[in-house]
């Protein structure tokens, strides 16, 4: 894995889990980040309505490779 990389901090949201959530956010920054490689998530959040969670909320960081 030679070469420069460069993170972007995303979040993303689901009504259904975590998981969802951090699909959710890397299937919307493919639609403008190219060589993407790898993510981490740097928190993890909810939203809650009437003491019933309806959100989960993380934030992610997402690697790419810079093109030359």
């Amino acid at each position: 894995m030679s070469g420069i990389y460069k993170k972007i901090e995303v979040v993303g949201t689901s009504p259904d889990s975590f998981a969802e959530a951090v699909k959710s956010a890397v299937k919307e920054a493919a639609k403008t980040v190219r060589k993407m490689s790898w993510f981490e998530v740097v928190e993890q959040r909810g939203a809650i309505k009437d003491g019933a969670v309806v959100e989960f909320q993380v934030t992610v960081r997402i690697g790419f490779k810079l093109e030359a």
